[in-house]
């Protein structure tokens, strides 16, 4: 979910996450208008719309019990193995 700026309140699925510059691409958000020549995949060429990075700091997960916008936290579960789990519900998140 987008926390702040222009498409504050939208949700979409996180499709790519650029670790060095901290942004991520999410479906359907934060869209921008590409003016492409006629090639061998666009053969009409046009104005393509397109998902343009956004900044993580804007972006929040959606707890999975509630669907609200929660902070993650991380611990140990019964297997000894690290997990996210979500702040607000203490549930696991997958």
């Amino acid at each position: 979910m987008v926390i702040t700026g222009e498409s504050k309140g939208q949700k979409g699925r996180v499709l790519e996450v650029d670790r060095k510059d901290n942004r991520a691409i999410v479906e359907g958000i934060n869209l921008i208008s590409k003016h492409t020549k006629p090639n061998s995949k666009a053969p009409q060429g046009g104005i393509l719309k397109k998902e343009a990075p956004i900044n993580i700091s804007n972006l929040m997960l959606i707890d999975p019990a509630s669907g609200s916008p929660t902070r993650i936290g991380r611990k140990l579960n019964d297997k000894d193995k690290l997990v996210r789990y979500s702040k607000k519900s203490g549930e696991e998140i997958k």
